[in-house]
C-alpha cells in the first residue's frame, strides 16, 4: 500500500546567482531533493555552471 502522508523529502530547484547577475542568455539550474524537517531554510550549494565554466553558488528558488 502506498503512503498517504506527504513525507519530509521534497524536490527543489537550484539556480545560479552569478549567471543571473551577468545578464548572459540561458540559465544554470539543478534539480535535487532536501529534507524539509532538517533544512527548513533555503539551500545554497556550490555547483558547476557550464556556461561560465566555473563553480558558482546556486540558491534554491520558489
Amino acid at each position: 500500500m502506498a503512503k498517504k502522508s506527504k513525507g519530509n523529502r521534497i524536490q527543489i530547484i537550484l539556480e545560479c546567482t552569478e549567471h543571473k547577475a551577468t545578464g548572459l542568455p540561458g540559465t544554470s539550474r539543478y534539480i535535487t531533493q532536501k529534507n524539509r524537517k532538517n533544512t527548513p531554510d533555503r539551500m545554497e550549494l556550490k555547483k558547476y555552471n557550464p556556461i561560465l565554466k566555473k563553480m558558482t553558488i546556486h540558491k534554491e528558488i520558489k
